[in-house]
Order: C-alpha cells, then sequence, then structure tokens
C-alpha cells in the first residue's frame, strides 16, 4: 500500500501517525478535518495499513465512536471495504459483530456513549477515537486512555471543532504546549479551504453548504471551517452583542417604502416553580426593518421597536397586535411562535393579516434549535442591529435577556436555549429570535407606512 492512495492532506498525518506507531513513541495526534472531507478514509486506511503490518506477528487496534449505532457500524464497513480493496477479500472476518480479525491481528470497535460497557480491549498498534468532540472526558480517561498503556500505543483523535471545552480542543491545547516544547508535529487541521485545493466537487459541495446555511451559521463554521463555539454557556457571546449595538433609534412607526418584519413570543401558561422564580410570562413583540446588503444574500435586520404586555387577556390585546401589525407598521411578515396557546393566536392573525404575511412557528427541540442558530448567525455575521438604549423598559429587558440567554448543546448539534428562570424572562430574546426568521424569508412586501 502506497501512501499516493490519499490526498496530500491525509497523506500528512498518515505518515507522522505511522512513524509514531512504527518507533514506539506512543504520542497523541489530533487530525481535525471538515465534515465529509475524508478522514473517516483516512482511518480506515491506517487500520488497513497497520492490520496488514501485524496480520502474521499479532497485535490489535481499538476505535472508539461517540454512538456504535450508526457509527461504529459505518466504521466497521468502511474498514471491511477497505481491506476488500487492498486484496483481502474473504481473507477477514467480523466476529462478535465489533470485531475485525485479518490472521493474527485485530481491529475492536466500541460505543463511547457514557452508559456503553468496556472491557477487554487493548490497543497495541493504536488507539483512535472518531468524532471525539462527542467523546466526554471522562468516558475516555476512565475506558479508552488505558487500553493504550500497556503498549504505550499512539492515539489518534478524529473529529471537528465544536464546544472549546471538548475533548477534542483540550486534546488541540495540550498538542500545541508539547509542539512548542519539542517541536514535533502533533495538530493536523485541515479546514475545507484546504481540502477544496485537492478535491473540486467537494468544494462546490461546501460552496452550496455555505449559501444554504449561511456564512456565519454555527454549524457552518464548526463543520468545515472548524472554529470551535465560544465558551460561557451563553447563546450570545460578548462579541456578538458589542455588534449587535445599534446607532439608529427606536421608531414609532413604518416609513413608506421600507421593508418590515416582526417577532411575536406569545405568553404561555408557565410551571408552578417557574411561576415562583420570575411571574408570569410577557406576550412580545419585536419589529425590524430590512435593508438590503450587495456583499450579503441576507437583508442585515434593524430592531426598530419593542413592545411586551403581561396579564393582558387575548380578546384585549389581539387589537393591539393587530392595528401595530397592519396599520402602524404594515408588515411584510410576521413569525409567531404557534406552540401551545400561540397556535390559536397565529390562526387569527393569518385571518385578519393575510396567511401569506403570517409565519406560524412550533416549538419542538429541533425547531427551537434552528433559532437560535439563525439567532447567532445574524449576530455573529454583523446582520442584526437594536435599537439605542432610549431609557425604555423594553430596552432594558429585551438586553438583558440578550445577555442572560443561556445555551446547551448536545452531541447530535440540537441547540437548547433559555433563560434561567432565576435570572427572569426569555420573551423578547424569542421574539428577536422569531424576527430574524421572519427576515429570513423571500418575497417580503414594503410597508405602506403612515408616515411619510
Amino acid at each position: 500500500m502506497a501512501l499516493t492512495r490519499l490526498r496530500p492532506y491525509q497523506a500528512e498525518p498518515a505518515r507522522a501517525i505511522l512513524a509514531s506507531v512504527l518507533r514506539g513513541l506512543g504520542l497523541t495526534f489530533v487530525v481535525e478535518m471538515s465534515r465529509q472531507a475524508g478522514k473517516n478514509e483516512l482511518s480506515a486506511w491506517l487500520e488497513t495499513a497497520l492490520l496488514t503490518r501485524a496480520g502474521r506477528s499479532g497485535g490489535s487496534g481499538v476505535k472508539a465512536a461517540p454512538t456504535f449505532t450508526p457509527q461504529v457500524k459505518y466504521s466497521i464497513d468502511r474498514l471491511g471495504r477497505s481491506l476488500d480493496g487492498a486484496g483481502y477479500v474473504g481473507s477477514w472476518r467480523l466476529i462478535d459483530g465489533y470485531v475485525i480479525r485479518l490472521m493474527n491481528a485485530r481491529w475492536l470497535f466500541y460505543s463511547a456513549e457514557p452508559t456503553a460497557s468496556v472491557v477487554g480491549g487493548t490497543a497495541s498498534l493504536l488507539l483512535e477515537v472518531d468524532e471525539a468532540q462527542d467523546v466526554t472526558r471522562e468516558k475516555f480517561d476512565r475506558d479508552f486512555r488505558p487500553m493504550a498503556a500497556a503498549y504505550n500505543a499512539t492515539t489518534v483523535m478524529y473529529g471537528t471543532a465544536w464546544e472549546e471545552t471538548s475533548l477534542l480542543e483540550e486534546a488541540l491545547a495540550s498538542n500545541r504546549e508539547l509542539e512548542r516544547r519539542d517541536g514535533v508535529r502533533r495538530n493536523f487541521v485541515y479546514p475545507w479551504q484546504h481540502c477544496a485545493r485537492y478535491n473540486v466537487a467537494y468544494g462546490r459541495y461546501v460552496h452550496a453548504e455555505r449559501l444554504r446555511l449561511g456564512e456565519s451559521h454555527p454549524l457552518f463554521t464548526t463543520q468545515y471551517e472548524l472554529r470551535p463555539l465560544p465558551g460561557g454557556g451563553r447563546l450570545l457571546s460578548p462579541a456578538d452583542l458589542e455588534l449587535m449595538r445599534g446607532e439608529h433609534g427606536r421608531e414609532g412607526g413604518g416609513v413608506a417604502g421600507a421593508t418590515y418584519v416582526a417577532g411575536l413570543d406569545v405568553a404561555g401558561e408557565a410551571a408552578p416553580d417557574e411561576m415562583a422564580a420570575r411571574g408570569r410570562d410577557w406576550t412580545a413583540l419585536t419589529v425590524g426593518r430590512l435593508s438590503r446588503s450587495a456583499s450579503r444574500d441576507l437583508p442585515v435586520v434593524q430592531v426598530v421597536a419593542a413592545y411586551r404586555w403581561q396579564s393582558v387577556s387575548w380578546d384585549a390585546l389581539y387589537p393591539q397586535l393587530v392595528a401595530l401589525l397592519d396599520g402602524v407598521w404594515r408588515v411584510g411578515r410576521v413569525a409567531v411562535d404557534a406552540t401551545a396557546i400561540g397556535e390559536a393566536a397565529a390562526v387569527l392573525l393569518s385571518r385578519s393579516l393575510g396567511a401569506a404575511r403570517v409565519m406560524a412557528y412550533r416549538y419542538t427541540q429541533r425547531s427551537k434549535s434552528s433559532l437560535g442558530y439563525g439567532l447567532q448567525a445574524a449576530a455573529a455575521s454583523n446582520r442584526l442591529k437594536v435599537y439605542a438604549d432610549d431609557g425604555s423598559s423594553e430596552w432594558r429587558a429585551m438586553w438583558d435577556e440578550l445577555r442572560l440567554c443561556r445555551a446547551g448543546y448536545s452531541r447530535s448539534r440540537v441547540l437548547s436555549w433559555e433563560v434561567d428562570p432565576r435570572d427572569g424572562h426569555d420573551d423578547l430574546v424569542n421574539a428577536v429570535a422569531l424576527l430574524v426568521a421572519a427576515a429570513g424569508e423571500r418575497s417580503l412586501g414594503t410597508a405602506r407606512g403612515r408616515r411619510e
């Protein structure tokens, strides 16, 4: 087998890893490669090469992945196809569903789920951790790191960027310090631009993803540009908040010829403990004016007004909302939280404003995750500006909520976000996020405002 089968950005870490294995150095490497650029192909190539070398003398490698189904199963399938391609058709066997044997050598595949039972594995050839950003430090240290001890085996962690506190990012930081001391390269990081030099089709694919998600979308910046999410557990970083500070003032109504959108978060029924912590929810409305930019596919959104109501009956509130949305602002679109009681509100507003102007947004884990990512992307790309402090309670409440809103990221990339009930409300954060969603819709009308 020759390294020429790999692309240059795959061959580079392959040489370093094989050198560490063959010389018994026991180094730990990090290979961060943009999504779908070939890190799994590199892993299967290394496994095939080492199984070939150890086929007669014996030895074992270990690979861990965050889940057995589908990730471990995919890894097993890739190695099987790689062995077939290397001429070992019929010579290797899959044993007990998680061990591939080639002559006297084996590769063991394990789930790194926190509750997975991992026993009996020894890595004499290589220890690999796939998608290491999704493996907990506790699981790795307790169950997998010891597997490399008896033979001082080399370790490789593969993945893409995620949170700054992930296992992968911690390994990157540790390796940087070691590299500074001894000059031995341990980190191999290849964002999409580098990989696209050697794969034109891949470059076209990533360009399409950038258009679909937006170049500042957290999923694009982490998966393709390999920039980790900021720490601190906040939905919006201090840098994001600073970018959101606009110099424009609050407006009192729509200007003829301008395009306006709105976000409406409808007050729901709070749980008793939440009610005790922060009181009744508010119905919150934000209004934004759109401006087009030649350098962006999406518009800049200037938040120009915010309203909120607490303990107001829907019968009394509904006429006010219609008057604001259709009369004062003449919005092209309003995104409405259509969850629970909000569903009826969205239906009624559709009847008054027209279905084309009302976007019913039902909250699920994934839809709210998408909403949060959209807010982060708009803030980070300088596309969202909030009017300057006008001394109002709405402005203070909106900035408090934006600043205090916390975020959590699951291994499946689902973003959850809310303001801790002990810190206050999150109605205006939701209304701003809905406003951004409304601004992303196409075919918006222009306002026929009351002010000339």
